[in-house]
């Protein structure tokens, strides 16, 4: 079981723990909402918990619960730029398909 991330969200999250000044890295995990069951939950990790998972990418950890890691195994995080609007994209190979307006998924 794993999460990646890519080179852009690497670096996206670096900067942003470097300018709080601390944080072990950045949870990923899903809480239950929306019209579609499952939401993202993107957080800054300051300490770590005993049952964390962390997979680490380019000097970043990515962190998770072992409940989430279900839903998640195998998703890549990235950071994109279109146009003006910038934010994390999900590529989630579990999602069986999603709310209409994007903020919520099922699988």
């Amino acid at each position: 079981m794993a999460i990646t991330m890519t080179q852009a969200a690497a670096q996206h999250v670096r900067r942003s723990l470097d300018g709080r000044g601390k944080g072990e890295g950045i949870r990923l995990a899903v809480r239950t909402s929306g019209c579609s069951g499952l939401a993202y939950v993107l957080e800054f990790v300051d300490e770590l918990s005993g049952e964390d998972v962390v997979f680490e990418y380019g000097g970043v950890k990515v962190i998770t619960d072992p409940k989430s890691l279900v839903y998640l195994d195998g998703t890549e995080l990235d950071f994109v730029r279109e146009g003006l609007n910038e934010g994390f994209k999900f590529n989630n190979p579990n999602v069986t398909g999603s709310c209409g307006c994007g903020e919520s998924f099922n699988v």
